[in-house]
């Protein structure tokens, strides 16, 4: 299969990563002795970020060097020139020396910025380093202080490992950050069944993500149905995908109301016109413009979406099931490629935190209701069988209504183990597993009356997850809460026991959260009873840290986590708000400064 590595989807240009060398702007003798150092110091980020970092649709991170170390004012000011016209979506500054704090600092607003100072004793990095940052805090622009824990020589040129991850993760948020600014959130539909996260607020997008929104009703997919608004003939080679990869599972509806061969057939064909159709709208399709449909062709530069469907749409059309686990998935009939962000129920909420795991992490969400807590002792009242291993506590049972990506099998491996991989590493075998272990059961008409598939899988465990979510609280705003932990294997007979119980046609996740014996994760039933909605979003991977780091480049509070004090990343200018409860402390900072771009005008 074809891999779509660098394919430009949305408007805009990719953001860059800026390098700014500070240093002590005394001549004839000072700057001259640390011209070389300082210099070598903005190359070592270069050749680490651009060893390490991706973009979401596969092409390397760029950097961008200031075009001299900057003294000064205005060598700040030409650098700063210089980013803005580079597009440059965060800054990285580097010194191993004692530099002019207010007069070299980046000062601009809007893009997350940290600052590396040497820890030597030739000179005073760290010195400078405590400096801007006390002039940051002072000026309300909050950066984050990068600063080694052991001394190094002059001459050393390499990076110390806890360095190194402090600038990663700064990196991999301040890139997600700058991936979201100016973009769109697509609301294909309204408010689905009353669920408050598709209420869709454009105050909370704009105020903190820097994001517009978008509408259209789902009237518009009826219209591009009957009109043909399409490509013919990429309709035509993917349904001869979907024939060939897509098998049909169980029919549990009643014989007398199930579908005849001819409906279904007929309801593959809507479906996977709607897919495209929902595709085109949230970026575009230039083969329409070819057709004589201009407008249609530039899409809403849409970096995710929600389909609001029930019920206004599934009490008559096939559901939205197909489209949003292929959208959300690696690949399709067009082959390898970068996920798309399509949010079950219009579920603009839930949107945000898949997109924060994409972001960081390039690989495809599971989109899933936090549906079931099962306690040890239920199990066994209701199976007979004794939970062990990871599972001995209880487990979270996430299903929800097909639409989970097909990644989420966890048939990809990493090193032979489960995993969920950005698609440039995906091989062609474990697209044809993935697809082969997913089978699509017709829905059930009781909730979808106008019919339609479901994919309906089981996540292979064992694999390193994070569940997230963002919720509104009124009078603070937007709220983070994350728990990392694990996809598990439970025993088959007590998986379809449990199984059955609910919907057995939706695919299934059974998560077990990692317990710290504090606050929400004393035990797994108050992780689940502290949720602060129906639905979460489950990434690929122990993220969390990476997680609370974005959060507070946006100004999120982060309400539930699991996070190791050792590990939380924030603006150093949060340690004047409260050094002992962090999570307190992030309440307060955050209110204190306001989202991201709350301010603008």
């Amino acid at each position: 299969m074809e891999k779509h590595i660098g394919v430009k989807r949305l408007r805009g240009s990719i953001p860059k990563i800026g390098i700014r060398p500070t240093i002590d702007g005394r001549e004839k003798g000072v700057r001259e002795s640390l011209e070389e150092q300082t210099l070598g110091m903005a190359q070592s980020v270069v050749e680490l970020l651009s060893s390490n970092l991706r973009h979401p649709n596969g092409l390397p991170v760029e950097c961008i060097i200031a075009d001299t170390t900057i003294g000064g004012i205005a060598q700040a000011a030409i650098c700063a020139e210089k980013f803005k016209r580079e597009n440059v979506g965060l800054s990285i500054t580097v010194t191993p020396c004692w530099c002019y704090g207010s007069e070299t600092m980046d000062i601009n607003p809007y893009i997350p910025k940290a600052i590396w100072g040497f820890n030597g004793t030739e000179r005073p990095g760290a010195v400078y380093l405590a400096a801007v940052l006390a002039a940051h805090a002072q000026k309300g622009l909050p950066a984050f202080g990068i600063y080694g824990k052991d001394v190094q020589d002059e001459d050393d040129t390499s990076i110390p490992e806890d360095v190194e991850e402090k600038i990663l993760r700064f990196a991999r948020a301040g890139l997600a950050v700058a991936w979201m600014r100016g973009k769109s959130y697509l609301s294909i539909g309204g408010v689905s069944m009353g669920i408050a996260g598709s209420i869709v607020n454009e105050k909370y997008f704009q105020d903190y993500l820097g994001m517009r929104n978008e509408y259209v009703d789902m009237s518009e997919i009826s219209r591009r149905l009957s009109e043909k608004i399409y490509d013919y003939e990429e309709f035509n080679s993917a349904i001869k995908w979907v024939r060939k990869n897509c098998k049909e599972g169980k029919d549990t509806n009643p014989p007398e109301v199930q579908k005849s061969r001819e409906q279904k057939d007929q309801e593959w064909e809507i479906m996977v016109k709607m897919t495209m159709i929902c595709r085109d709208l949230m970026i575009g399709n230039p083969k329409l413009k070819e057709l004589g449909f201009g407008e249609e062709s530039l899409g809403h530069n849409a970096i995710a979406a929600g389909f609001q469907g029930q019920r206004h749409w599934t009490d008559f059309m096939p559901n939205g099931d197909f489209t949003e686990t292929i959208l959300n998935s690696s690949f399709d009939w067009n082959g390898i490629r970068q996920p798309y962000i399509l949010t079950t129920e219009n579920d603009a909420l839930n949107g945000i935190a898949m997109l924060f795991g994409h972001l960081l992490t390039q690989t495809s969400q599971i989109f899933a209701d936090v549906r079931t807590y099962w306690s040890p002792e239920a199990v066994k009242r209701v199976t007979g069988k004794v939970l062990s291993g990871k599972a001995e506590n209880g487990l979270i049972h996430l299903i929800n209504s097909g639409s989970a990506t097909i990644d989420g099998t966890g048939l990809q491996e990493i090193n032979e183990k489960p995993a969920l991989k950005p698609f440039w590493q995906i091989i062609e075998d474990e697209v044809e597993k993935c697809l082969t272990a997913t089978k699509w059961d017709a829905a059930i008409h009781e909730y979808f009356r106008g019919g339609g598939f479901s994919s309906n899988f089981l996540t292979r465990g064992e694999m390193p997850m994070t569940l997230s979510r963002v919720n509104i609280i009124k009078g603070i705003g937007l709220v983070l809460q994350l728990a990392e932990g694990w996809a598990i294997n439970i025993p088959e007979e007590i998986h379809r026991i449990l199984d059955d119980r609910t919907n057995n046609t939706w695919p299934t996740t059974w998560f077990v959260p990692r317990l710290t014996s504090e606050g929400a994760f004393q035990t797994v039933y108050d992780v689940i009873n502290k949720w602060g909605a129906n639905h979460g979003s489950l990434c690929y991977g122990h993220i969390g840290s990476d997680l609370i780091t974005l959060a507070s480049m946006l100004r999120i509070p982060v309400c539930m986590h699991n996070i190791q004090k050792v590990s939380i990343f924030r603006p150093s200018t949060w340690n004047g708000f409260g050094t002992e409860d962090l999570e307190s402390a992030d309440f307060r900072a955050c209110a204190n400064f306001g989202p991201l771009y709350g301010n603008f005008k």
